[in-house]
């Protein structure tokens, strides 16, 4: 089986280099399996074509479900990021409902991963002012449930990870957002 795949790969550097198989060999390192930079991926990209371009990002999409999500944001809700914003916080809003409060580990368990879900959406957004709304609408629903955070330090941390996490978002903003994201922000100390 190892056999196999060598020569395979022995295939692929030699139709790279230009050289036969058996020369190959030598030059087949892990060097020659690295990525290339993003430069280097930009100009490739602009030789391609329309078709050819489709047919890539079709790929990626396929390839793994978090490409699909945000290739998905950018053609259909990169253009309204309110309503996107909305959505999020409705879907927050769905999953904070089906927290089980009955033990500590099961509610954390849950929050955290509408933590995953909400630092997902933050990270297609690429903008801070999302951050800071997406951020503070988790930490309000959190802080509505009732938790005992003095009873567990890893509720008590969590929480305040994220608060630390919005006030340095929000020192990214316009001043007039500032302000009203502080006064938002104060209240859920």
């Amino acid at each position: 089986m190892a056999g196999k795949i060598l020569n395979i790969l022995r295939g692929a550097v030699a139709k790279v280099s230009g050289q036969p198989a058996a020369n190959a060999t030598a030059k087949l390192t892990i060097e020659s399996m690295k990525a290339a930079s993003i430069q280097e991926i930009k100009q490739e990209l602009n030789s391609l074509s329309k078709t050819e371009l489709a047919a890539l990002c079709l790929r990626l999409a396929r390839y793994k479900k978090e490409n699909k999500e945000l290739l998905n944001f950018l053609l259909f809700e990169a253009h309204d990021i309110d309503n996107y914003i909305k959505n999020v916080q409705a879907e927050m809003e769905g999953l904070f409902t089906g927290i089980n409060t009955s033990h500590v580990y099961f509610a954390k368990k849950t929050l955290r991963k509408i933590l995953r879900t909400a630092n997902k959406h933050i990270k297609y957004a690429s903008n801070k002012q999302a951050e800071v709304e997406l951020l503070l609408h988790y930490c309000s629903k959190f802080k509505q449930l009732g938790l005992h955070k003095k009873q567990s330090a890893a509720l008590s941390n969590l929480y305040d990870s994220q608060l630390k996490k919005i006030s340095k978002a929000i020192e990214g903003l316009h001043e007039d957002l500032q302000f009203e994201y502080i006064r938002e922000l104060e209240k859920l100390y």
